[in-house]
């Protein structure tokens, strides 16, 4: 089996009841790549990429479009069966640019799932459960609304919840994390967000001032080296989220003792390949993570619950999609979505999503 096509397309993603707002940024709409790889006997494999805008991380749309414009037709004529050398062959090709080379990574495990008929989840060592957790992530918002929030999103049955904050007075971070915790209680865990949007002195005080609250402190600093030097002084476990860029990154973080977690998006560190990867390092060192990505539709959100229900369940913070944001499905019959706090399995062979196409328009670009 050889690829024969690759097309890319352009797919605007408004947000509903936008803007969703972090510490560095307020997002009212967000552009999704995505890739469609045909073989040489006709199999189509369906892959994703949205960056959350082009402030959050060093990645954006435009980006990820350059750089698969580098690639793709260098892809033509490669085993889609052969994830690893696939990857070499991408970056013999590129350096860098990890987050658009898990469009083809995320295409060609569609194309394995159907090519053998087998889910995405089996190829990657097999679900341990068909009904995967997810969790809630809050937007920075005042103190009354982000724990009403929480009550709902506990009520729905959500295991656990995301409250953002950064990006404004730390008082006010404070009450809100207060103002949760007396709404939730040990009804949901709780994870406090940064985005890199605490100075170390503003991270130290709420850990400090909350001290009596159970939560995970995720990414609160810029760098991982602000990160090091607040280490020993917290109150809460710390978990990376935005530095964990690549596999060698997660080995200096966890070889040197600074993290008890991570947020890790699928896209970020390169695809599914590199995501199981990831998983097996946190398994042997008994590390909590999540497994999903900045945004995007039903082909992001089918992958990122594949890889998430391979993952031991004592392990699994949840897997995090955009589609109580986003309006709709690429897929009406099997679209991907949150349930009572959870995300059903999708069926069928590969990711087992099939595109409707006349959503997306005519390819941006086409190779083969």
């Amino acid at each position: 089996m050889k690829i024969a096509e690759i097309h890319i397309y352009s797919h605007a993603l408004p947000v509903k009841n936008g803007p969703y707002r972090m510490a560095s940024a307020s997002v009212w709409s967000l552009d999704t790549t995505l890739v469609k790889m045909i073989t040489d006997g006709g199999l189509v494999g369906w892959g994703e990429t949205c960056p959350i805008g082009p402030v959050y991380q060093p990645q954006h749309a435009g980006g990820a479009r350059a750089a698969l414009a580098e690639i793709a037709q260098g892809l033509i004529g490669a085993d889609p069966l052969q994830p690893l050398l696939l990857h070499r062959r991408m970056d013999g090709l590129l350096n860098g640019h990890r987050y658009a080379k898990a469009a083809i990574d995320i295409a060609a495990h569609d194309l394995m799932g159907k090519a053998w008929g087998m889910r995405v989840a089996d190829l990657l060592g097999g679900a341990v459960t068909d009904r995967v957790p997810s969790y809630y992530a809050s937007g920075v918002g005042e103190p009354d609304e982000i724990s009403r929030i929480a009550a709902e999103r506990a009520a729905e049955g959500f295991p656990r919840m995301q409250v953002k904050v950064g990006g404004r007075p730390v008082e006010v971070d404070i009450e809100v994390i207060r103002k949760v915790w007396e709404r939730v209680g040990t009804k949901m865990r709780l994870a406090v967000d940064g985005n890199r949007g605490l100075t170390t002195r503003d991270a130290l005080r709420l850990s400090r001032e909350c001290g009596d609250i159970p939560f995970v402190l995720e990414q609160p600093c810029n760098t991982i080296e602000e990160i090091a030097a607040i280490r020993g002084q917290v109150h809460h476990g710390i978990y990376l989220d935005e530095n964990g860029e690549d596999l060698n990154t997660i080995l200096r973080v966890v070889g040197a003792g600074l993290v008890d977690g991570f947020g890790m998006k699928l896209t970020r560190i390169g695809g599914l390949r590199p995501m199981t990867v990831f998983r097996d390092i946190c398994e042997v060192r008994s590390l909590p993570h999540t497994c999903d990505d900045a945004w995007g539709g039903d082909i992001i959100a089918a992958a990122c619950t594949h890889i998430g229900a391979t993952v031991q369940p004592r392990l699994n913070e949840g897997v995090w999609i955009a589609q109580p944001y986003i309006e709709g499905h690429y897929d009406a019959a099997n679209g991907v979505k949150i349930e009572g706090g959870h995300i059903k399995l999708p069926k069928g062979p590969g990711l087992g999503i099939t595109p409707d196409e006349g959503l997306f328009g005519m390819p941006v670009m086409s190779f083969g």
